[in-house]
């Protein structure tokens, strides 16, 4: 990020990223960095008015239109300049569900560590900055639980895991004191961007493309409000402070209307623990044995 103007002097530059992480969370600092430079590569970031036409001007939807507007806030206060800055009306979209196969395509696919992240965000619900942040110690084998290190203004929480998860995690090699050591969030996530579009063109399946780290969590959250019809649930799992960040989930799947299931049957106590492990839910006892379904 050398050649932002901030100014040019090796230490202001690590000053300004300094003051960049008192006020936004780590891993969105290197975010931020690249939009500046990107807008200094147009224009002379010292000129607020300038970057302002530019800002409003730019080809790009109105959401990152206030991302970059946001960014040179930053840069404004930093460096004590004078703008008005502009406002814009975010449009709202429609959340992006997959399909638990298409999660599943994902994860069976990548290496190891990569393809752990994507289980643990499918398994938890957490925010891929907070998986970032999984320390070894969050693990409790004994209890088959993992804690959860809040970002984004969530909640601190304790999530169950699968058996099988925390089996795939104490795979991985410990190199640091985090399960996944990752360094960059934005560089880990550019090669799951390649993956999962050549995966989408690999099975013909352009929504697959689509499915970015947070689609792991909306599925979670759609369905275990499926389920458990607990929203305050669901909040709990989710970190949220705030009940109404919550309430989307429960409206974005009719669930009453669908009868789309998958039924497995259990004839032990092993083959029944398994089940329950990969989401499906007890319905009743038949000839000595145990029937579960799970939406598709």
């Amino acid at each position: 990020m050398g050649s932002i103007p901030i100014p040019s002097s090796t230490t202001a530059h690590i000053d300004f990223r300094d003051f960049l992480q008192q006020h936004i969370r780590s891993v969105t600092v290197d975010a931020y960095l690249c939009r500046l430079e990107r807008l200094s590569r147009i224009c002379d970031l010292n000129n607020p008015e300038k970057v302002k036409s530019i800002i409003c001007n730019y080809p790009s939807s109105e959401s990152y239109k206030e991302l970059l507007a946001h960014a040179y806030e930053y840069y404004v206060k930093f460096n004590h300049l004078q703008w008005i800055k502009p406002h814009f009306v975010r449009q709202e979209l429609p959340i992006f569900l997959p399909l638990e196969k298409e999660l599943d395509a994902l994860i069976a696919r990548p290496r190891l560590k990569l393809s752990i992240f994507l289980q643990f965000l499918k398994e938890t619900g957490a925010d891929s900055g907070e998986a970032q942040k999984l320390r070894w110690i969050d693990i409790d084998i004994e209890r088959s639980t993992v804690a959860i290190t809040p970002t984004k203004n969530h909640l601190a929480r304790i999530l169950p895991a699968s058996s099988n998860l925390i089996n795939r995690i104490n795979q991985l090699p410990r190199k640091t004191d985090y399960v996944f050591s990752i360094n960059s969030l934005d560089g880990f996530r550019a090669g799951y961007e390649v993956l999962k579009n050549n995966l989408a063109v690999e099975l013909n399946n352009p929504r697959v493309a689509q499915i970015a780290f947070r689609s792991f969590r909306h599925w979670k959250a759609t369905t275990e409000y499926a389920k458990t019809k607990d929203i305050l649930y669901v909040k709990h799992l989710l970190g949220h402070k705030r009940l109404e960040n919550t309430l989307v989930y429960t409206h974005l799947v009719n669930f009453g209307s669908s009868d789309d299931y998958t039924c497995k049957v259990g004839r032990t106590l092993e083959e029944c623990c398994q089940l329950v492990e990969q989401g499906f839910e007890y319905v009743t006892e038949m000839d000595d044995v145990k029937l579960f379904r799970k939406r598709k």
